[in-house]
């Protein structure tokens, strides 16, 4: 998570990191949250644009496994120069979320910064994007950070992967009454890179032993589609249940990162139809992610909630 001005480590600093992931195991379960915690704005990095410009990258970290934090753009949610409003989401999702939103700059932007200023639970954490040399991103570094690759791992059919095509059937902007179900039809499209990676069964006993964070995330690859809120205060629940976009490392979640999920059948027709329903008004933003297992896709509709 890159969500600081980063400086040199030191031996020492080395050596005190390897003593606290000796311990992290023995440790993790004491170290969790359900809710009361903050959430942390992450630079991810940058990516360079066809045309010359650069999109800069950001992410975030709530550090709670089920509080879901609603900040709505202005002093508490603020991206500048050019805000509060660059994209950034209002709702948070527990956990890591990587690759979120991109901040679009010129490709004479130099030395300057993004700044992405977050506060909640009473306290303010910043990001900043800048141009700098060592954070710029590949689709190998994507799937490196979500653990689509594994600990250590590659190959040349990963390294060929690329995104998901995702395109949302009808009007990217609708209306829609409190408790009245909306239909969502979404069209995923894929290379198909990479192929399924489902855990072994004499991987399975050990899994259930696993405890919620890992030092190392590692992810079960599998073409899926999955929607969330992107931003909007109101409670929204999906038919059937979504799949997790956030880092969800326990047994049995419905989580790319879960220890024995496996993708499930895509749709023959490749649509995939979702009801959403609302339970206040409200001007809500959803997101479709295509995933597939490596590479992502985003495609985004907005519904203005009435009683």
């Amino acid at each position: 998570m890159r969500n600081s001005r980063r400086g040199n480590l030191t031996l020492s600093g080395y050596l005190l990191i390897a003593s606290l992931g000796a311990v992290l195991p023995q440790r993790a379960a004491a170290q969790t949250y359900s809710s009361g915690q903050q959430v942390f704005p992450a630079y991810e990095g940058w990516e360079k644009n066809d045309d010359g410009s650069f999109s800069l990258v950001f992410g975030y970290m709530n550090e709670n496994w089920q509080e879901e934090l609603n900040v709505p753009l202005g002093p508490d949610n603020n991206i500048q120069p050019g805000g509060p409003d660059q994209g950034q989401p209002t709702h948070f999702l527990p956990r890591r979320n990587r690759f979120i939103f991109r901040v679009h700059v010129p490709k004479d932007f130099g030395t300057k910064e993004v700044v992405w200023s977050l506060t909640t639970h009473g306290k303010t954490e910043k990001a900043f994007g800048t141009l700098r040399p060592d954070m710029v991103i590949e689709n190998v570094d994507i799937m490196s950070e979500t653990g689509a690759l594994g600990a250590g791992s590659s190959s040349p059919e990963l390294r060929a992967d690329k995104p998901p095509v995702v395109t949302i059937e009808g009007p990217k902007t609708r209306t829609a009454k409190v408790d009245e179900p909306v239909e969502l039809v979404t069209t995923v499209t894929d290379d198909g890179i990479p192929k399924v990676r489902q855990f072994p069964p004499e991987r399975v006993h050990a899994a259930m032993m696993m405890v919620p964070a890992r030092p190392t995330v590692n992810k079960n690859l599998g073409l899926h589609l999955s929607w969330f809120v992107y931003r909007g205060a109101g409670r929204a629940s999906f038919e059937p249940a979504q799949i997790k976009i956030w880092e969800d490392t326990r047994s049995g979640a419905n989580s790319p990162w879960a220890p024995i999920w496996i993708a499930p059948p895509m749709p023959a027709d490749g649509k995939y139809v979702v009801k959403v329903t609302f339970a206040e008004p409200g001007t809500y933003t959803l997101c479709a992610r295509a995933d597939d297992g490596a590479l992502t896709t985003d495609e985004m509709l907005t519904i203005n909630v009435t009683r």
